[in-house]
């Protein structure tokens, strides 16, 4: 078997498989690092990245590579945390091309499926039906059935609806040997040979299951008193589902297995009846332990999902989200989140009720809707947010879903914690407590003590075995754990694993070291390549010890930015949602950015092009920072790559006519002429063309036009109302409001003036940045925002409030000027004095908003207000002035100078495509669309001639009504 291969031995695999009718093949370095780690703490490189179209394209690759010898894996999300997805050959991404759903059987109750369809597109194809399928592991929105189905993948609701074994009606698949097939139930009735059927037929597969029934047969024993014993025993091959008084059922044996064994080309997967209505049922305990003890009471209520979840994870979530983002729930300090089901919202609430009087629990909570809804979030986030420990230590699996009967939970965790406390390492705890699973990612010291890993797992995979456990619960065992399986199996039952593997896979091409033979433990562990890169760094990095290497190591691979999560008001990641391709998620960019600070496969380091591909199509939009549980923030790093690359050298045009626009904006803001003739030569179209080719600007973008007056200027020039008794308060003139957009700089003095406050600005023009920090040019930046911190220090020395009407310039102030001048206590203060007009208005003594009843239509949140700032604030003040709008998640797209700049049109348009402009044209022409950003009107009015407008516009616009 090959496990690695140099640059020939790449070249004779790649004409190979063109020669054999795949297309898509990629060996570039870029695409290798993107697929060189999954969600597990491994890191395997592999020579060839390929994306079939057809499931014969995956027989042709797998023909392939057993005649050249090379290991072969599939992926799908590549949310594994085991290490199952990593091959240091051929990687098989079928969630390119391989993701829909062929059909949906209501009468039948199934659904066929391609291996990367999402589990979220076989629930929504199936929703009309009032059916779903069952199985929700945390990462349902991008996790693919093929993925499932190899790691037996279970989620929160496995409770009520079983793991995926339960729900998969038959395989068609390949064999490692080659042998294509449907993998199905074989019956009860074929007690002495579970194949005889098969052999009678002289299927191609007939000899196979022979022999494989004639190893169930000559192994009864060991398979029933080892196999089976509990629901979440799902560590090595779950042999129970061949027995014959279990059916014979291949198709379950084979779920788990993590491609150990055959290739997924398509599934018939079982649909159940989805709950009309839904209640959560919060329960308070002292620990996780004692939460843990009230479980077995709690099941006879046949609840749909019962959770535990360690308190200090809820407390990470407010500190990122803020508090508005966590409803109020009883205390404790570890909690049970119970989900019940009935026909009404209110039988559903009913039942929660009752199962809460059963509890002896320190308080409990019912909660429906929304809120409910908020919760889970925290619950299905948990991998990204358990990626910190409370101290900020990074935290790793490694025994990240080990389970025992639900009865022995309790005991389990009261030894499992002081485990953990005499290994000297830390985690929070939740899990799938109704199951008896325990999810735990633990701040192992992988760079520097890489040995406290093996030395903990051991002991605790020998204390899950004590009590009759499984060192895995759903995610298979992968590289993590197959080194474990001796201290929960025989040796006869590790002996059935390999001649199972044997005879499905006699050349171990398959998913190679998983399972049987399995590499060790604490091998190709990715993070100990890493060296700590703190010096000539552009930005501060505070919560990651001011180490470069270990901010890009944040990402724990969950692949959150990979799911369409604008219909809940998310952003991230807006180019993967326009390309589907992994290079353009945040994933794949942390992924070559991690290479980059290892020094290995990207060797040119902060000048290789591999890193400026990786970042090209990345729109700073910094949705990332709030809606990656890692708290990943792309943005920030791209204007780090861009800081070292470009340092002291010569830039893009655009880093010179967009990133100085405030510069060319503030000549024609001095001047009225000045700013007349600008317009004028920019109407002429040749005059126009040679400034967009100058400045590195699309030939389909408009240039944006000079207000005559500059808001500024008419502050200046405008009649002050006479009043007495005002709060003074600082209105920040951004750019865009002062050179481009005044109108709404006027309309927030009059709302201001209307609140109570006395308007003031700084004295001179001065800037937050934000188009330096975009491009990169973070020297600039600090010269731009020092400028700035000593217009402002009269203001922030009096405690004035400052005002920012432009969300991106507002949350640089709040931000990106706290990391870049890290350790100012004036930039610190900043920080805390800069609001937004919601935020200023909502927390106003004495105002009321103008009436806004009969106002309906949408609104788009600024990107940078959604991650850094929020938009709680200006719900509220629409919602409880009686206006009838509701946010679009996404971003606009156009995100600052992305969308100008020259190559990223088709991508920006794409953006806008995603959530934005459908929401535009489903609300109709006469609905009102708010837009605070300067950037998100001009896309609307450039994409779809919809003026957008400001919140204080439209305050404005009804203070005399």
């Amino acid at each position: 078997m090959v496990t690695t291969t140099g640059e020939a031995r790449v070249a004779d695999l790649t004409a190979a498989l063109r020669k054999a009718g795949l297309s898509e093949i990629d060996t570039a370095v870029r695409r290798r690092a993107e697929y060189s780690s999954d969600a597990s703490n491994y890191r395997v490189v592999p020579s060839a990245v390929v994306f079939p179209r057809h499931a014969e394209e995956i027989e042709a690759a797998l023909s392939v590579c057993r005649e050249l010898g090379v290991p072969l894996v599939t992926r799908g999300a590549g949310t594994s945390i085991a290490g199952n997805a990593l091959s240091a050959g051929v990687v098989l991404d079928t969630s390119r091309h391989l993701s829909q759903v062929l059909a949906v059987d209501p009468e039948a109750r199934t659904a066929v499926v391609q291996p990367g369809t999402v589990l979220d597109s076989i629930t929504r194809a199936a929703a009309p039906y009032g059916l779903r399928f069952g199985p929700d592991p945390s990462t349902h929105s991008r996790a693919t059935i093929g993925g499932a189905i190899g790691n037996n993948a279970c989620g929160s609701r496995a409770l009520r609806y079983g793991r995926t074994a339960d729900n998969v009606v038959e395989l068609d698949l390949v064999t490692g040997a080659g042998v294509r097939f449907t993998a199905r139930r074989y019956g009860v009735g074929l007690v002495r040979d579970p194949a005889s059927a098969a052999v009678e037929a002289g299927g191609a597969e007939a000899p196979l299951l022979s022999e494989l029934g004639a190893l169930v047969g000559g192994n009864l024993a060991v398979i029933r008193t080892e196999f089976g014993r509990f629901t979440r025993q799902v560590s090595g091959y779950s042999l129970e589902h061949l027995l014959p008084e279990s059916g014979a059922d291949l198709a379950k044996f084979l779920s788990g297995t993590e491609g150990t064994l055959a290739l997924t080309l398509g599934a018939t997967v079982r649909l159940v009846d989805a709950p009309r209505a839904t209640a959560l049922a919060v329960l308070g305990y002292p620990d996780m332990a004692t939460a843990a003890e009230a479980v077995p009471a709690l099941l006879p209520h046949l609840p749909v999902a019962l959770e535990g979840l360690d308190s200090r994870m809820v407390d990470l979530f407010r500190d990122r989200r803020g508090a508005a983002a966590v409803p109020e729930l009883p205390r404790g300090g570890g909690w049970l989140f119970i989900e019940t089901a009935g026909a009404t919202e209110a039988e559903a609430a009913d039942a929660a009720r009752k199962l809460a009087a059963d509890a002896s629990c320190l308080g409990s909570a019912v909660i429906t809707g929304p809120k409910a809804a908020a919760l889970w979030r925290i619950r299905e986030d948990g991998a990204g947010l358990g990626g910190r420990t409370p101290d900020g230590a990074p935290a790793w699996p490694g025994w990240e879903d080990s389970a025992v009967p639900p009865a022995s939970l309790g005991p389990y965790l009261r030894e499992l914690s002081p485990l953990m406390a005499r290994h000297g390492v830390d985690g929070l705890l939740y899990g799938h407590f109704g199951d008896g699973c325990v999810h735990v990612r633990i701040d192992f010291p992988l760079r520097d003590r890489p040995a406290v890993l093996r030395a903990f797992v051991e002991d605790a995979a020998k204390l899950a075995a004590s009590y009759g456990g499984s060192a895995s619960g759903e995610h298979g065992d992968g590289r993590a754990r197959g080194e474990l399986l001796a201290a929960m199996y025989s040796p006869a039952a590790i002996g059935l694993f390999g001649a199972v593997k044997r005879l499905f896979d006699p050349a171990n091409l398959l998913n190679p070291g998983v399972i049987v033979d399995p590499a060790p433990l604490d091998a190709d562990l990715r993070v100990p390549l890493a060296l700590p890169i703190r010096r000539g760094l552009g930005f501060a990095y505070p919560h990651d010890a001011g180490d470069f290497t270990a901010a890009v190591h944040r990402c724990t691979g969950v692949g959150k930015c990979r799911a369409d999560n604008t219909a809940s008001g998310g952003v991230m990641c807006p180019s993967y949602l326009a390309t589907r391709d992994e290079k353009d998620s945040t994933r794949g960019r942390a992924r070559v950015l991690q290479e980059l600070a290892n020094g290995s496969l990207v060797s040119a380091g902060w000048q290789a092009p591999e890193v400026a591909e990786v970042l090209d199509l990345c729109l700073s939009c910094k949705g990332c920072s709030s809606d990656c549980p890692a708290g990943v923030d792309m943005a920030t790093y791209k204007a780090e790559a861009l800081y070292q690359r470009y340092r002291r050298r010569l830039r893009p045009a655009s880093h010179y006519s967009l990133g100085w626009l405030p510069r060319w904006a503030g000549l024609t803001a001095r001047s009225p002429w000045l700013a007349r003739l600008a317009n004028a030569s920019l109407r002429v179209a040749p005059v126009a063309a040679l400034a967009k080719r100058l400045g590195g600007i699309d030939h389909r973008r408009d240039l944006p036009t000079f207000a005559p007056q500059s808001f500024r200027q008419w502050f200046a020039g405008r009649q002050q109302t006479a009043t007495t008794a005002r709060k003074p308060v600082l209105l920040w003139v951004d750019t865009f409001t002062n050179a481009f957009a005044p109108r709404v700089g006027q309309a927030a003095v009059r709302v201001l003036e209307d609140a109570g406050y006395e308007v003031r600005v700084t004295g001179q023009n001065v800037c937050c940045g934000l188009t330096w920090i975009s491009t990169g040019q973070l020297d600039g930046a600090r010269r731009q925002l020092r400028r700035t911190l000593r217009a402002l220090q009269p203001a922030l020395d009096a405690g004035i409030p400052i005002v920012g009407l432009e969300p991106s310039c507002t949350a640089a102030l709040r931000g990106d000027a706290a990391e870049l001048l890290h350790g100012d206590k004036q930039a610190a203060a900043l920080a805390g004095a800069v609001r937004t007009l919601a935020e200023l208005l909502s927390t106003t003594e004495g105002w009321r908003a103008p009436d806004l009843s009969g106002v309906t239509g949408i609104a788009q949140p600024h990107c940078h207000q959604h991650a850094v700032l929020g938009w709680d604030a200006d719900a509220a003040l629409l919602r409880d002035a009686g206006a009838a709008i509701s946010a679009v998640g996404g971003c606009c797209g156009l995100a600052g100078n992305f969308g100008v700049e020259r190559g990223h049109y088709e991508v920006s348009v794409a953006v806008a495509e995603t959530a934005l402009l459908p929401a535009v044209r489903k609300a109709g022409k006469k609905a009102t669309v708010l837009a605070d950003g300067f950037s998100c009107r001009t896309q609307l009015d450039q994409l779809a001639g919809i003026p957008g407008a400001h919140l204080a516009e439209l305050l404005a616009s009804r203070l005399d009504q």
